[in-house]
């Protein structure tokens, strides 16, 4: 049985990056290092250097479509509890493949490449026990993930019930730095479309209907108060939501030495689109997931990816997300306590 010690990337160069705490150089290394010896890696990647996109712009923000072939596998998931109870779980130590090598951060996570990429460097960061997917008590650790990968990458949570394709093992995502393209466009959605939750001099809360989709703003440059607000808004959420696991979110995160972390919370209230369980030729294949609804939407399958238009992405992405009106009840909620 592979242990831990098997999995772990072994070059004198990382080690001392590691040591000065600079894991997003750590992490390119290893990136480079595991594109020249493992081949399956460094066909997707390949791959990806030649997939096709498109774009439709909405009222003063783009979503683009990437047609995908490699994340078909992810898209059609299937994630009910007696699947993932009856098949080995591909993130821990001792299922990963034999030419997969990683980083380990603080004992606690090994930072592994992700063979089957949307962003032209993705990397899985999992727990090393295994451990079910939850935000609650790890949120510090996304956090701090987050300015340790500074400035290279962007951090990314699925939540189990909308998103995650090993609900039963904790871990993030993390890709290239402002691919997504809402990390670009998040300014812009706040001013246009943003009413603010509360704000001091230290930090600022906020929320957006851009029209698509409902989304909570989180700035500040003070862990503990993001930290505070986080778990505030979850308090709340928790009470509109359906699930019994925690309430249906999707993440993403990036980190600025000067102005410190922004955090883009999607407030979800389906896993997938009813489309999605449709037999062909109506069927479209779409899971959202954080890139998704961040801007960046995965069709793995071409015929898919041909339909898609401005409607049909609009259409998938209300309807997973969190209604309007239940969104005013929680931000009401949350100005009141």
């Amino acid at each position: 049985m592979k242990t831990i010690s098997d999995k772990i990337f072994n070059n004198p160069e990382v080690q001392n990056l590691v040591d000065k705490n600079e894991f997003a150089s750590a992490a390119d290394h290893l990136f480079q290092s595991q594109l020249k010896n493992w081949p399956l890696m460094k066909a997707s990647y390949d791959a990806l250097n030649n997939v096709q996109t498109k774009s439709f712009w909405y009222d003063g923000f783009k979503l683009s479509v990437q047609f995908n072939p490699g994340r078909i596998k992810s898209t059609s998931a299937v994630v009910d509890k007696n699947s993932v109870a009856n098949r080995p779980c591909f993130l821990c130590i001792e299922n990963l493949p034999e030419e997969q090598k990683g980083i380990t951060i603080r004992n606690k996570f090994i930072l592994l490449c992700n063979p089957y990429p949307i962003l032209p460097q993705h990397f899985t960061i999992a727990a090393l026990d295994h451990q079910p997917q939850a935000i609650s008590e790890h949120f510090p650790d996304f956090l701090e993930l987050s300015k340790m990968l500074f400035p290279k990458y962007t951090l990314i949570y699925n939540g189990p019930a909308c998103g995650a394709s090993a609900p039963d093992h904790l871990h993030f995502q993390a890709g290239t730095k402002l691919q997504i393209p809402i990390e670009n466009d998040i300014n812009q959605l706040k001013n246009d479309f943003g009413k603010l939750v509360y704000e001091n001099e230290l930090i600022s809360v906020s929320f957006i209907n851009d029209g698509v989709r409902r989304i909570i703003f989180i700035e500040s440059n003070d862990q503990s108060l993001i930290e505070k607000s986080f778990e505030k808004i979850l308090k709340v959420y928790e009470k509109f939501s359906k699930t019994k696991s925690e309430p249906m979110l999707n993440l993403i995160c990036s980190y600025d030495n000067e102005f410190g972390w922004s955090l883009i919370i999607f407030l979800r209230r389906k896993h997938r689109p009813d489309l999605f369980f449709n037999n062909d030729p109506d069927k479209v294949l779409i899971s959202p997931a954080a890139i998704d609804m961040g801007g960046l939407i995965i069709t793995p399958r071409e015929e898919d990816f041909n339909k898609i238009n401005e409607k049909l992405i609009q259409q998938i992405i209300n309807e997973v997300s969190l209604d309007s009106d239940t969104c005013e009840s929680m931000i009401k909620l949350f100005k009141q306590t």
